[in-house]
């Protein structure tokens, strides 16, 4: 047997898997690492999150990021150089990350690496009839398998696509793996870049489970405060919005997105939410020359609008369920205000009282898919759009 598979069979046999989950979201701050134990597979699938760190992007890594990131005009020469850059980069923090917890490569069993994502085209927003679904990740894994010496599984979006889907939300496949609850309606809202969330039954019924993209989360303030504050890469504590006025009329023009009108399931980006977005809306209402403060607190309530008005729409207006908020926009404490305010009934809790740390549960949840890719079964979640019963991600050997 190749030397290479045989590690993989020995790794299958394993009753508990060492597992290190990526993240690198549309925010581009930096890589999220987690160091997973695993056990078992299925809805018996159980996780420790034995390590966590968050490796920062110096700025001249996000420039080259961002230069090809959500562009039509990207230069195709230098998304080739950064699927390896990317890849490369990374191995380097892992392998930093590593030896940081007093471990050495050898003692990983596996590497689950979500990628960077430069360009998310679902029909949805290309339009473009005799095309598919698409969506690109770089950070190839081949590379960070051969530079760490750990098998590694990617791409995992793709076979999302290839069975049906948008590629988009997968925490989807983790939440309900991990986070299912006999009788409790649970709501796993992640705001990140574009907020989403799970929907999970109380009766634990597979077929019910329900995943989207609602909109912004903290793509349009995140773009907002880069374009005109220096050196500045989010509203920390939100201390400029809470310093702005909400502005109605522009608020209103916000949310007049077709997609914000779509059904669900659903999936979108900064290819949709981006400053271009942001200036007509400001253009078509006059605004363009209010102060940044309101510009930055209409924004916030445009978030928090997409989140409260999705949510009521799937469970209606007064109902109670619990909602475990994970991502970066759980640091917003103005968006949380909102959120609390607008959803009066609902329970809100940190993910952290899952024993998951709300900032490392997406990192945690490729964990979970690369598990299942190993020695998991798909689940069945009926034949419904969205949400394709499949396993995901491509075997990178090292050798």
């Amino acid at each position: 047997m190749n030397t290479n598979w045989k590690k993989v069979f020995d790794i299958i046999q394993k009753p508990e898997r060492l597992i290190i989950g990526l993240m690198s979201g549309t925010s581009m701050d930096g890589l999220d690492i987690a160091l997973c134990a695993v056990r078992g597979s299925g809805t018996a699938t159980s996780v420790r999150l034995l390590e966590f760190k968050t490796a920062d992007y110096n700025h001249e890594f996000k420039a080259e990021i961002k230069s090809i990131f959500s562009r039509h005009d990207a230069d195709l020469q230098m998304v080739c150089l950064m699927n390896e850059k990317v890849a490369l980069v990374h191995a380097e923090m892992i392998l930093d990350a590593v030896s940081s917890w007093g471990l050495k490569s050898e003692d990983i069993d596996v590497i689950a690496s979500h990628g960077q994502t430069i360009y998310h085209a679902p029909r949805s927003l290309h339009g473009l009839a005799k095309y598919p679904n698409a969506t690109l990740q770089i950070g190839d894994g081949d590379h960070i398998a051969v530079k760490t010496g750990i098998i590694t599984i990617a791409d995992f979006r793709q076979k999302h696509i290839a069975a049906g889907g948008e590629g988009a939300p997968l925490a989807v496949y983790g939440d309900y793996l991990l986070f299912s609850k006999k009788g409790e309606d649970r709501v796993m809202l992640n705001i990140g870049g574009i907020a989403n969330f799970t929907y999970l039954p109380g009766d634990n019924d597979a077929t019910k489970v329900f995943s989207t993209d609602v909109g912004p989360g903290n793509t349009l303030m995140d773009q907002f405060v880069q374009k005109h504050y220096v050196g500045v890469y989010f509203d920390k504590d939100s201390s400029i919005a809470s310093a702005g006025k909400v502005n109605q009329s522009l608020l209103e023009e916000l949310m007049q997105s077709e997609f914000l009108e779509a059904d669900f399931p659903k999936t979108t980006g900064p290819e949709l939410f981006n400053m271009r977005y942001l200036e007509q809306a400001q253009d078509k209402t006059g605004t363009l020359h209010i102060s940044k403060a309101d510009v930055m607190a209409t924004l916030n309530s445009f978030s928090a609008n997409v989140i409260i008005n999705a949510i009521e729409k799937c469970f209606g207006k007064g109902t109670a369920p619990s909602i475990y908020i994970s991502g970066g926009g759980m640091h917003n404490p103005l968006l949380l205000k909102q959120l609390k305010t607008g959803l009066k009934n609902a329970e809100f809790h940190s993910t952290q009282i899952l024993e998951v740390n709300p900032d490392a549960k997406e990192a945690v949840l490729f964990a979970v898919l690369a598990n299942e890719t190993l020695v998991g079964e798909k689940t069945d979640f009926g034949n419904r759009k969205g949400i394709p019963s499949v396993c995901m991600g491509k075997v990178c050997l090292p050798e």
